[in-house]
């Protein structure tokens, strides 16, 4: 289902949590809800530049994210002011919820990177993970996210060898 016409754009909020606290909102604009996923597009969201070392993301970015209402992630394509893909950063989080127009997910600490080639997959945040106490408050959580960048880990390495579809919106 479309969740919009070409004259007004449908925008919801995506509210992304951390350790039960608001980590950063922001407004997007819902392109696609199946029922399963939520698709949205938004410009960088962040104050000025983040450099990672690996990628930048800056103002001018374009993000289009994808979230699921039954799988532990969210993928989010990202793309320059011109439209030159960078790559995609995909976050580990529990199934998203969108109650009316708030997007919201849990961001559970863990993370990766593909660059736009496929070449770089990069496990991020690991240390983070392992210090957030996760593990001996949800284990079940823990193991379903740490199943989850298991997953995204060998889909990605299996795009950059193989070159089988990515990202995983199906």
């Amino acid at each position: 289902m479309s969740a919009n016409s070409p004259e007004s754009p449908q925008r919801v909020d995506v509210v992304l949590l951390k350790a039960g606290r608001t980590k950063i909102r922001y407004e997007a604009e819902l392109l696609t809800d199946d029922g399963t996923r939520i698709s949205v597009r938004a410009p960088w969201a962040g104050e000025g530049v983040r450099d990672f070392g690996f990628v930048r993301f800056e103002p001018g970015d374009v993000f289009t994210e994808h979230f699921w209402r039954d799988r532990w992630y969210a993928v989010k394509e990202v793309r320059s002011s011109d439209g030159t893909l960078k790559g995609w950063y995909c976050d580990i989080t529990r199934p998203a919820t969108l109650n009316g127009a708030e997007l919201v997910v849990e961001d559970l600490d863990l993370d990766l990177w593909v660059s736009a080639d496929g070449t770089d997959v990069l496990r991020l945040d690991e240390d983070e993970f392992e210090e957030s106490g996760l593990r001996e408050r949800d284990q079940g959580a823990a193991s379903a996210a740490t199943a989850a960048l298991d997953e995204l880990d060998a889909l990605a390495h299996r795009f950059s060898t193989d070159a089988p579809h990515w990202p995983p919106i199906s």
